[in-house]
């Protein structure tokens, strides 16, 4: 769109320096002495006005309409006016007083400033210290307007942009002007930023370069866009980010369309029924101007230049067939044509033929990389340079260990290309933003995606460097696991803090790439480049996971081809030792770095969890879900979950849906905020170092996946039992005891972890899980029971019972011994509710009969304590 340069051109103007006022702002009054202050209509009976005034030490007058003083000697009078408009403003204006409005006088009052001493009116100082230039606006009483209020909130006017500007307001993209601010990343605003501010006023304090993203200019402000040959879903989002940023999405036929953007990857030529205003540009283009919140130059991005490069109508190359191999053919095939003719150049515009060179046994096919893209084939000029170098050596009865030397050197050379890739396209630009206003990731971010990459980088350009000098000097003595070798201990200290977080890395980029727009469109405009063979950054990011393996398995092919009398022989096993080494080393720190986010994981989803249950020596083993069959824990039928980790076994107890936020009385709302969505309860963490036998319960019909835990801490007198039953279907109760007993072992410094195992019958325990509530008569009944206990607590007029009652309701239990009546003896007799003493237990006579004390009312349950006997205690 053409651009305004002079103001002169659109509006008819009295004094040349309208159109930059840099004359006026130079220019300083001779205020006489007598200076007096002039409030005139509403603001002379405005107190807060009254009250500014006054700190300026002049003589206040007050007026209805001015006309008094009217006359009076120019700059003698400061009026202070609540409008700048009307009858009024524009006599006093014609006759060259100074005005000010109510928001300037407050202003400078506040700022200890003295009064103005040039004849422009000031309504606020909002743009105190602005420089605009204005570009692209065709109707003069909207240009006039919009100077005017500039000049009214404090700022200056220049004609053309530079050094000194610092605004640019703009009515279209493009341009002159508009490009010189792009570049200098000078802000570039729209009209509405001037009316905005200017709707502000009459707001102390209010500062218009505090300005939202609203205010500025969109980068496709006023531009009818048409996308061409991108897929459909591609095609989609980038229409919706076009709407987004002011401009409109069209079709080829639109006579109004501005840009055409093209994706140069599937489409070969432009189309020739466009209008020749449109401009053809990349998709590059396109997502630059996203980027950099500006539309940028179409010269630099023009699609017409783009396949001039390459044949004129032809395709441009896919990811499958890339261009230099043509190239390639087409030159051997010319060559070759001309020494079977016997003549000179085939065309006077060739150049002069080469010497026919034979080709290297490496194919194309074997440079793809392992995940099948020919990004890491070489480009054009780095296949003329490698067949240079193979060239000054004879090409004849090349050794098959020289051929995989020569492929390791090829794809080792492609690999630091993408890493390089990945550096200077990626890596640089962004921390080269961290200082500036525009950066797209802070520091802390950067150091996450891009930390662990250059430790790789060095290391893989040194050993470049080595493989290059002895494909120079090749001889089949030269070592190539001795230069392997030089470098593992490098790549051993490089390779694991990236492959371990590569997944951290890999969330970091959705992350960013969701939540910041302009970074979205920064890796979009990288993609297109042709360094990056149209492959995002994590798909770049992928190839130093998968280049270790691909090395070892070309260090396998040269040792197959090595004489075991070479002296290299030796070097490389030892190179293929070290580099399995770095590869076991790196999964062992992945596993434990696994470990430990799983631990992360875990806490975060326990309502009271321990924190010291994070702990850097701890890993997490495996996960197993039961229910509890004893009453140690949470109580007989809850379903619990085990975490076992290498020293501890976090037990939880699985939340109720409906009663998840049923709290106490005294429950703080944050803390019910804080565990909402949790979905465990911290019951008990038992250390590995208290458990003395896992028991095995032999399989019945009524007992299934039933094992036991015998435990005695150093506080506790007596063992505790605890029996549980596997409801998680895909844990294996063997599997899952030996798993237990092993890491247990491991704790107690002790290799026999079978030591630990105990097998016995469940009817010794007295276990059956088919009297455990599992049907939906059980369960609803427990349900209710747990529900009526809530609820009742809940309306309670007694928040906590008091000590009496509590230890009357222990004291007549219907679950403990009832044989006496008396509440002394019943209490002395009673078992401990929470756990199985198995020193305590009787032999195998049969109990005493049991009698039901008459006052009670509720009902009897199976009795749920263990009764080994001696033989089967010994058994343990």
């Amino acid at each position: 769109m053409e651009e305004v340069d002079s103001f002169e051109n659109n509006v008819p103007l009295e004094k040349p320096m309208e159109c930059s006022d840099i004359d006026e702002d130079s220019e300083k009054i001779d205020a006489p002495p007598d200076v007096r202050i002039c409030l005139v209509g509403g603001a002379a009976t405005d107190e807060s006005i009254q009250e500014a005034a006054k700190t300026f030490g002049v003589p206040i007058e007050s007026t209805s309409d001015a006309s008094e003083w009217v006359e009076s000697p120019q700059y003698s009078t400061v009026f202070v006016l609540e409008e700048f408009s009307g009858r009024i403003f524009d006599t006093l204006k014609e006759r060259g007083h100074r005005i000010l409005g109510p928001t300037a006088l407050k202003e400078l009052a506040l700022e200890k400033s003295p009064l103005p001493d040039n004849v422009r009116p000031q309504y606020s100082l909002a743009m105190k210290g602005v420089v605009a230039c204005f570009t692209g606006f065709r109707k003069k009483e909207e240009l006039a307007q919009l100077l005017a209020y500039v000049h009214h909130m404090g700022g200056s006017i220049r004609k053309d942009v530079g050094s000194k500007t610092t605004h640019l307001i703009a009515s279209a993209v493009g341009g002159e002007k508009y490009q010189y601010a792009s570049l200098f990343r000078l802000p570039i605003m729209s009209k509405e930023w001037v009316l905005n501010s200017w709707a502000m006023r009459t707001q102390v304090g209010y500062s218009a370069t505090n300005f939202s993203a609203g205010d500025r200019l969109k980068p496709f402000h006023g531009t009818r866009v048409c996308f061409m040959g991108f897929p459909e879903a591609e095609r989609k989002h980038m229409a919706e980010v076009l709407v987004e940023n002011g401009g409109t999405p069209t079709d080829i036929e639109d006579p109004a369309c501005s840009h055409i953007v093209v994706d140069e990857s599937t489409t070969n030529t432009a189309p020739n029924e466009l209008r020749s205003k449109a401009n053809i540009v990349k998709a590059e283009w396109f997502w630059s101007s996203v980027q950099n919140e500006a539309c940028v130059n179409e010269k630099d991005h023009q699609f017409q230049e783009s396949v001039g490069r390459l044949t004129p109508r032809v395709s441009l190359g896919s990811a499958s067939t890339p261009g230099s191999i043509r190239g390639r053919k087409r030159k051997r095939l010319r060559t070759a044509a001309a020494r079977m003719l016997g003549s000179g150049p085939l065309t006077p515009t060739s150049p002069p033929l080469e010497p026919l060179k034979r080709r290297s046994s490496i194919t194309d096919s074997s440079l793809l990389s392992c995940s099948g893209s020919f990004l890491d084939a070489p480009s054009h000029n780095e296949l003329e340079e490698t067949e240079a170098e193979c060239t000054e050596s004879p090409k004849k009865n090349l050794s098959a260990r020289h051929q995989v030397f020569l492929e390791f050197l090829q794809t080792e050379s492609n690999y630091v290309e993408i890493l390089k890739t990945i550096m200077t396209l990626f890596k640089v630009p962004l921390e080269e933003m961290l200082d500036g206003e525009d950066q797209l990731l802070n520091a802390t971010e950067l150091r996450i995606i891009f930390g662990n990459l250059p430790p790789i980088y060095h290391a893989h350009c040194k050993m470049l460097e080595s493989l290059r000098q002895a494909s120079q000097t090749w001889t089949e003595e030269v070592s190539v696991g001795q230069i392997f070798l030089q470098y593992a201990s490098d790549f051993e200290k490089a390779y694991p803090p990236f492959v371990n977080f590569f997944d951290t890395t890999r969330e970091e980029i959705k992350k960013c790439d969701i939540a910041k727009p302009r970074f979205h469109a920064f890796l979009k405009a990288r993609q297109t480049r042709p360094e990056c063979g149209r492959q995002s950054l994590t798909e770049l990011l992928i190839r130093p996971v998968q280049r270790l393996p691909s090395i070892s398995l070309l260090l396998g092919d040269i040792l197959k081809h090595t004489n075991k009398n070479n002296p290299d022989h030796n070097a490389l096993e030892k190179a293929l030792a070290a580099i399995r080494e770095v590869m076991t080393h790196i999964n062992e720190d992945k596993r434990k770095t696994e470990g430990q986010m799983a631990l992360f994981d875990i806490f975060n989803v326990i309502v009271g969890c321990p924190p010291h249950l994070v702990s850097s020596h701890r890993t997490f083993i495996e996960k197993c879900e039961v229910m509890e069959l004893s009453e140690g824990l949470s109580g007989r039928g809850d379903h619990l979950v085990l975490f076992l980790f290498s020293d501890v076994i976090e037990i939880c107890k699985k939340r109720s849906k409906v009663f998840n936020s049923i709290k106490s009385p005294n429950t703080t709302v944050s803390s019910k905020l804080a565990n909402q969505g949790k979905p465990y309860k911290h019951i008990k963490l038992m250390p590995l170092a208290t458990i003395r036998k896992v028991i095995d319960i032999k399989e019945t019909d009524d007992c299934h996946n039933v094992f036991a835990l015998m435990c005695r801490s150093t506080q506790d007198l007596k063992e505790k039992l605890y029996s549980f039953t596997i409801t998680d279907e895909e844990v294996d109760k063997l599997n899952w005891i030996r798993t237990l007993c092993r890491h247990t072992a491991n704790n107690a410094y002790r290799a026999d972890c079978d030591s630990f195992m105990a097998t016995i019958d469940a009817s010794l325990l007295d276990i059956e899980t088919s009297d455990v509530g599992l049907g939906t008569l059980g369960k609803a009944f427990k349900f209710a029971t747990r529900t009526r206990i809530k609820v009742g607590r809940a309306l309670s007029f007694n928040k906590t019972p008091s000590k009496l009652k509590r230890a009357m309701s222990t004291m007549m239990s219907p679950f403990g011994s009832t044989t006496n009546l008396t509440p002394a003896t019943q209490l002395a007799q009673m078992r401990l509710a929470s756990c199985t003493n198995i020193n305590e237990l009787a032999n195998a006579s049969p109990p005493p009969p049991q009698y039901v004390a008459p006052m009670s009312v509720q009902p009897t349950r199976r009795s749920k304590h263990s009764s080994l006997s001696v033989a089967s205690l010994r058994r343990l």
